[in-house]
């Protein structure tokens, strides 16, 4: 590999503990404080109709408390932020000072390896309308978890584009654990999501998240080696 460009980011963290089901509003919190523009970064649409972009900015829940990860132009968004390092937020019907805790600058180099990586991924939303039915339709385990590779093949393709990273080679995926799905609300819908164990030849950042809601804490992928639970 020759001078392969690393993806920048940041990690925010802050004091305050939020549930997983108020990053919607957390989110909407941040997009308060940041300029006008700065919608492109935070959600997956733009004004002339719904189009899908990779977030730049995602709000996640890390040991339970607010955390914030700004990836390459997210990172000059989420600057107003900073500036102050605390800030007001309307989480739910209550208004409380968001607590900067610790924040944490690095980059990664998002590509195709020899070897293996193996990683957890939290609250995955791999279903849709137009995939719903042919899920049901498989008949054992084997189908599912080569249905549940195809789609995390095709979420961390996705991101990659979104990232402007041509992969060197093809992705593969192998998921090696896989939990029973949790209905969760998505969107006002009850979805359904899943915790799984998979190794890929994908090198990803801890904290990044695939596939849909990677914006309000689904799809977070972590490297085995150091999870940190919710």
């Amino acid at each position: 590999m020759h001078n392969l460009p690393k993806v920048k980011y940041l990690i925010l963290r802050y004091n305050n503990k939020i549930s997983h089901h108020k990053l919607p509003s957390f989110r909407a919190a941040i997009k308060e404080v940041l300029r006008d523009d700065s919608h492109v970064l935070l959600f997956n649409d733009e004004e002339d109709g719904p189009q899908y972009i990779y977030p730049l900015i995602q709000c996640k829940r890390i040991n339970g408390q607010a955390a914030i990860v700004c990836i390459e132009k997210g990172i000059e968004a989420i600057s107003l932020l900073m500036a102050d390092g605390n800030f007001m937020a309307s989480i739910g019907c209550t208004e409380e000072e968001m607590e900067l805790n610790h924040v944490n600058a690095k980059q990664a180099l998002i590509q195709t390896w020899n070897s293996s990586f193996t990683y957890y991924l939290q609250k995955w939303l791999p279903l849709n309308n137009e995939n719903y039915d042919q899920f049901l339709d498989l008949e054992n385990s084997t189908e599912r978890y080569a249905f549940f590779e195809k789609n995390i093949i095709d979420d961390i393709t996705s991101m990659a584009e979104g990232l402007n990273i041509s992969f060197n080679g093809e992705v593969t995926c192998k998921i090696t654990q896989l939990t029973d799905s949790r209905l969760m609300k998505f969107e006002n819908l009850k979805i359904m999501a899943f915790d799984l164990e998979f190794y890929t030849n994908v090198s990803l950042p801890d904290y990044f998240a695939i596939g849909k809601g990677a914006d309000i804490g689904f799809g977070v992928v972590v490297q085995k080696r150091e999870i940190e639970q919710e």
